[in-house]
């Protein structure tokens, strides 16, 4: 047997929980449902190995609800990071397949086609197939699914004629072929609970010991699989025949202490509790003068609380996902602190914190209360955001009010919040060193900082998290959009590639996978994050300088009380409990620790509670913004949501006779149009214009303007009959163009829906495209405020001062040339403007 201790060593744990899914029952294509218990399996865990002593400070990654990009990247980082050992950790929905049962383990995007299609799962055997290919030297699977067992007969058909699979050892938390059940909302599934508790036990915890104990313990509680058939984790083979790993090495446990008089029990109590305040000196004389007066019970008493100890009451904590982190920290502080231990050494109360996205939350306090109470199939908030909390800490108090203000009938959930914040931090616009020379730190809207920014480099970008999720981006929203703007020009300040992160967070965690993109980015984020950093990986981000929009409202972290109709059967012991941990969190105490996160004063001249500014690329004092307003967030939302809705899209194709040689097949015009259609949805509106002519009309329509299948399009756009064919004729791009801008602003007179105008050509014709006539296209595209793609099918299209660059930037648009990877890039600009296709 050979055993495997990597500390120190460099380490990766990754921790994928997915909790929630795009796509669910009654959805024909959904999977089973979302799996509130999983949140909790990955924080468990998270804490588990943090404390376990074998993983170091920032080697264990947690990876929340990922798509299978997200996974594939973070797993390959993981593998290429890890030179001792690598754990990898799955919860969430999993299925089999036939031909050769596979294991598919399902992201948040999955779906189930007919006939089998699985998009938006990865398969075991890919996973597999990375971990044997890491640089570590020992690899562990946790697997905690529906037919985790099947994982073993992948492994042992898998192809490895380099026998590197030898390294990777599985844990899995049911038998083959067995589907487990989806768990409470309110903890952890009975599996990954198990596996938490024997590695929180103390001491040293061996895969091998892991897995007998997690058996034992699972046998003894009796838990069920589906189908009432019993749940029995399982090893491969079992692994340690030939190898073992350690997984923990916590402080072990105290042995039972022998029976001691009260007395002399709260007098060690007490004085284990003042042990923490003396320090390496006054801890080893307390020690001395405990063991000679008491017979050796102060070891005891200072290595864990007194067995005589109550369970604690649980705090339910909910807050914004920004705020996440940083209210972990202050609730684990509360939890160890005296204010929180009672003069026996027994805890007071617990505090899980947890998070949601905020506009779902504000929704569900404030419409939905009910069915958090009483769940439904279709509105089920226990299952979307978690338990009913005992306190919300929403980013801004105007949260509370948008709550209120929709609380009309059958009303839940009332709320308490506070007269005002506790701690402040303003939204600034992070920007790596050396890429805005030229942005000022304070005293300018954000518009202006940021086109400061993109004059000072045009290669910057401009990132934000989803407003939907996050509140600082909201926030930011606010400001990008100001009083009256133009809500179309204003979200093309921010770079736009997919999917937006979910938090301020996950923004700062991501971007680093990618240098350049982070070399390049300027961030929307909270300033506190900058202080605090993120923990989800170890990997140094760019080092960026705050700027300081005076137009963004600010984090104003309040203290709300919630309180829940029919609640009241503790409704005494819970008022306290909420009570002591709201002074301790207002006092200094707590702003010892929220400043040690990067908070300022929520009054004042808002310093920073802690630390210096200019160590973090912070400014020391900052001119708050106006507080956040309800209904300006609510419209903020509103014109978001408007702006991110279906799309409308107008292609110019050049079919003048110039274009002959550039017509058919995947990199001819029509081709290439046909290539970018993946990027509109069902919803979107779109048509295709033939340009061709220099009198009268200079146009004919391919595909008119509106909703439209790909059958339907791909036809109009076929080089066969009836499709789009070269004329015997040049064009007129000035005239065609005017017509463009006038008909896409007609259509987006009335709304705030994204538009594009997308012209294609071989650039023969720019010769109509000159002088007086590209200036007025210029002006007009200017203020229209539609964007538009000039590509070119030639190199040198977008040269300095050629028509399509000049039309490009006046429309705040792309232009694109045969020097570009023509075809993924326009289905970007594409994909900006349109919903995209399921």
């Amino acid at each position: 047997m050979s055993r495997f201790d990597p500390r120190g060593k460099v380490n990766r744990a990754l921790l994928v929980g997915v909790s929630e899914y795009d796509h669910t029952a009654p959805d024909p294509q959904g999977v089973n449902g979302q799996l509130p218990a999983v949140r909790h399996n990955r924080m468990l865990l998270e804490d588990a190995l943090h404390r376990g002593g074998v993983f170091g400070a920032g080697e264990v990654r947690a990876l929340p609800s990922p798509t299978p990009d997200d996974f594939s990247g973070a797993l390959r980082r993981a593998c290429r990071e890890a030179r001792g050992l690598l754990l990898l950790y799955f919860a969430g929905h999993a299925v089999t397949s036939t031909p050769g049962d596979e294991l598919h383990l399902q992201m948040r995007t999955a779906r189930v086609l007919t006939g089998n299609g699985l998009p938006g799962s990865v398969t075991f055997s890919l996973v597999l197939g990375e971990l044997a290919e890491s640089h570590a030297e020992q690899v562990v699977v946790i697997l905690d699914c529906c037919y985790a067992g099947n994982a073993a007969g992948i492994w042992h058909r898998f192809d490895d004629p380099k026998r590197k699979k030898h390294k990777v050892l599985l844990l899995m938390s049911v038998q083959p072929n067995r589907c487990i059940l989806g768990g409470d909302a309110d903890i952890a599934t009975p599996f990954t609970r198990e596996v938490a508790h024997v590695l929180d036990d103390g001491g040293e915890v061996w895969l091998s010991e892991l897995y007998a104990a997690v058996k034992q313990r699972m046998a003894e509680a009796k838990y069920k699989a589906e189908d009432n058939d019993s749940q029995r984790p399982q090893a491969l083979a079992p692994p340690w025949d030939s190898d073992d790993v350690l997984l923990a090495a916590g402080p072990a446990p105290p042995p039972p202490p022998p029976s001691e008089p009260s007395w002399l029990r709260r007098t060690l109590a007490r004085a284990g509790k003042a042990v923490g305040r003396l320090g390496r000196t006054g801890l080893a004389a307390a020690l001395a003068l405990l063991a000679t007066g008491a017979g050796g019970y102060g070891v005891l008493v200072l290595t864990g609380d007194s067995g005589d100890c109550d369970p604690a009451l649980e705090l339910r904590l909910l807050t914004d996902p920004d705020l996440e982190p940083a209210m972990k920290a202050a609730a684990d502080a509360y939890v160890a602190s005296d204010a929180n231990t009672t003069k026996d050494g027994c805890r007071r109360s617990g505090v899980t914190a947890y998070s949601a996205g905020a506009a779902h939350v504000v929704t569900a306090l404030g419409e939905h209360s009910d069915p958090w109470q009483q769940p439904r199939e279709d509105v089920n908030p226990q299952r979307d955001i978690g338990p009913q909390p005992d306190v919300w800490i929403p980013a801004t108090r105007a949260d509370a009010d948008r709550v209120t203000e929709a609380q009309v009938e059958r009303v839940f959930a009332r709320l308490e919040p506070d007269a005002g914040p506790f701690a402040y931090s303003p939204v600034v616009l992070a920007v790596p060193k050396g890429l805005g020379a030229e942005v000022p730190p304070t005293r300018r809207s954000l518009s202006e900082l940021v086109r400061d920014l993109k004059r000072s480099d045009g290669k910057a970008e401009v990132r934000r998290a989803d407003p939907e999720f996050s509140e600082s981006a909201l926030l930011a929203t606010v400001g990008l959009y100001g009083d009256g703007a133009d809500v179309r020009r204003a979200e093309q300040l921010i770079a736009r590639a997919g999917r937006p992160e979910s938090s301020a967070v996950r923004l700062l965690c991501t971007l680093p996978e990618d240098d350049a993109a982070d070399d390049r980015s300027a961030v929307l984020v909270p300033e506190f994050l900058l202080r605090s950093g993120v923990g989800c990986h170890s990997v140094t981000r760019a080092e960026r300088t705050a700027a300081y929009p005076d137009d963004v409202p600010g984090l104003e972290p309040t203290f709300v009380r919630v309180r829940w109709e029919g609640g009241d059967r503790d409704a005494q012991a819970r008022d306290d409990a909420v009570e002591r941990f709201r002074r301790w969190l207002t006092s200094e105490d707590g702003r010892e620790v929220l400043g040690e996160q990067g908070f300022r004063s929520a009054t004042g001249e808002r310093g920073l509670l802690a630390g210096k500014a200019a160590d973090h690329g912070l400014t020391d004092s900052v001119p708050p913004a106006d507080s956040a307003d309800a209904t300006r967030l609510d419209r903020t939302l509103e014109r978001y949501g408007n702006a991110h809705g279906p799309g409308r899209v107008l292609f110019l194709l050049d079919s003048s006779g110039s274009m002959a040689g550039l017509w058919d097949g995947p990199s001819g015009g029509p081709g290439i149009i046909e290539q970018t259609l993946t990027g509109l949805g069902r919803g979107d509106e779109y048509g295709v214009w033939a340009v061709h002519g220099v009198r009268g009309s200079t146009h004919t329509e391919l595909l008119d303007f509106g909703t439209h299948s790909r059958p339907k399009a791909e036809k109009a756009l076929g080089t066969g009959k009836g499709g789009a064919e070269v004329r015997d004729a040049e064009a007129d791009p000035h005239a065609a163009l005017l017509d463009a801008l006038a008909f896409m602003r007609e259509r987006g007179a009335g709304d705030e829906r994204p538009q594009l105008i997308v012209y294609l050509t071989d650039g023969e014709d720019d010769n109509r495209l000159t002088g007086d006539r590209l200036r007025e296209v210029e002006d007009r595209a200017r203020e229209s405020g539609v964007p538009v793609a000039m590509v070119t099918l030639k190199s040198g299209g977008c040269d300095r001062d050629r028509p399509g660059t000049r039309v490009a930037e006046a429309a705040q648009g792309r232009c694109l040339d045969a020097g570009d990877d023509l075809v993924p890039a326009l289905r970007d600009e594409v994909a900006r403007t349109g919903t995209g296709e399921e």
